[in-house]
């Protein structure tokens, strides 16, 4: 039996292995290389994003959309799948599907003795990584997040296993079979119902304060609002301007109610940090309560083109994000348009006390199937209506894969979570 060479006994440490292309600490410090860049303009971002990634490796895989795609080029036995593409979310998670208040002017109206109150909904509510491609993506990205949520939804790895099969069946069903979505469960209707009846006033007061010369209000400068830089903060107003122009007409509000009247950096969201986004806080109706808030936010290539190239020429950034909201989705959220800000493309859309996501720790074990149902039901029901080419039915076999590869792309994600959490360590105060 061959024993340890001179120099390795008694305690001497060993060097680290050499990195390897494709193993955890490898693409732990692409990650950081990728956040470092992506804050570069606001250097005090970086350190709230590591923080916010390194709660779970749920958080970690919402913050690291561009790697995931990475991951898949280097691995295209995991990139490959069946047939089917058109519109899809590129970015999707769990925690992509929300509660908000939709354009009145797309639900059917009310009778005339009804209450006139814009119904809420919920659905996916988030499209700035949107591109055409294929509906695979989009699957795989959800499914390898609900096996990574698993410590959020209080389940082990049998059950998210089991839910992970709900919801690619709910999925193949929705698209194929145009079942729509089925009822929505318990927790959907319970946060519809709880933020139907939140006032305005409640957002206001959350993000902003009264001052007391005037009776305007203003940003709450601290963890949620910073002040711009000098070169951004000038190009503000004629970038609102530009956003309100691409409005239809008849979603302009009154001239007077979009007086500007303060406006700050944002900072909200996890992959989008280190990204521009500017809140606006304008007149409204109903003086200094009834102020409103609009959010304009940067945006550029779609996470997935490292893989699928390039979105197709003719829209901006901005409009590409609409372009794919309005495909994909039956309601869309009100006054959504584009503007922008120097050089920079921005999506914009006016802000409303209804928009809201689950809480995932608060959901009972038992509500966990019909969810994971309908989370499928909408994301095939989005594939559906953005579709541009319609394959044959997948089978049985087509959404094993989808589980198999979302496992093996899971155990990739702890992993390299794990792995950028030890980089954090030297890295957060």
């Amino acid at each position: 039996m061959t024993g340890p060479k001179s120099g390795e006994a008694r305690g001497k440490s060993l060097p680290p292995p050499a990195p390897r292309e494709g193993d955890a600490p490898t693409l732990a410090d692409r990650q950081l290389a990728l956040d470092k860049d992506r804050t570069k303009r606001f250097p005090d971002l970086l350190t709230r994003k590591l923080t916010r990634m390194s709660a779970s490796p749920l958080a970690f895989l919402r913050g690291a959309a561009p790697l995931f795609f990475e991951i898949l080029k280097a691995r295209p036995d995991l990139a490959q799948g069946p047939a089917g593409e058109g519109w899809i979310v590129g970015d999707l998670h769990l925690e992509n599907f929300g509660a908000y208040r939709p354009d009145a002017l797309k639900l059917d109206a009310p009778p005339p003795s009804a209450k006139k109150t814009r119904p809420v909904v919920f659905d996916l509510n988030d499209f700035d990584d949107c591109v055409q491609g294929a509906w695979w993506l989009d699957l795989l990205r959800l499914s390898t997040s609900l096996l990574l949520g698993g410590r959020e939804l209080g389940c082990n790895g049998i059950v998210a296993l089991e839910l992970t099969d709900k919801l690619l069946g709910a999925w193949l069903r929705a698209t194929f079979d145009g079942t729509g979505p089925p009822e929505p469960p318990p927790p959907v209707i319970a946060l519809t119902e709880q933020v139907q009846k939140r006032p305005r006033l409640e957002l206001l007061d959350a993000r902003t304060r009264l001052i007391e010369k005037g009776g305007k209000r203003q940003f709450i400068r601290g963890p949620r609002y910073v002040d711009l830089p000098k070169d951004i903060h000038e190009l503000v107003p004629s970038a609102f301007e530009g956003y309100i122009a691409s409005l239809a007409p008849e979603d302009v509000p009154s001239k007077g109610s979009l007086e500007i009247i303060d406006y700050a950096l944002r900072i909200a969201g996890t992959g989008s940090l280190g990204g521009l986004r500017v809140a606006v806080l304008v007149k409204g109706k109903g003086g200094p309560d009834g102020a409103w808030i609009f959010d304009l936010k940067e945006q550029g290539t779609p996470s997935a083109s490292v893989l699928i190239g390039e979105p197709a020429a003719g829209m901006t950034p901005a409009e590409r994000v609409v372009k794919g909201f309005r495909a994909c989705v039956t309601h869309a959220p009100r006054m959504l348009g584009t503007t922008k800000l120097g050089k920079l493309s921005m999506f914009g859309r006016r802000l409303a006390p209804q928009d809201d996501k689950l809480n995932l720790r608060r959901l009972k074990s038992q509500e966990l199937p019909g969810l994971a149902t309908y989370l499928g039901a909408l994301l095939g029901n989005a594939h559906a209506k953005g579709a541009s080419k319609m394959p044959k039915k997948w089978s049985k076999d087509d959404l094993k894969a989808v589980r198999e590869h979302a496992i093996t792309l899971a155990g990739i994600h702890e992993a390299v979570y794990l792995a950028l959490c030890d980089r954090m360590r030297a890295l957060l105060p």
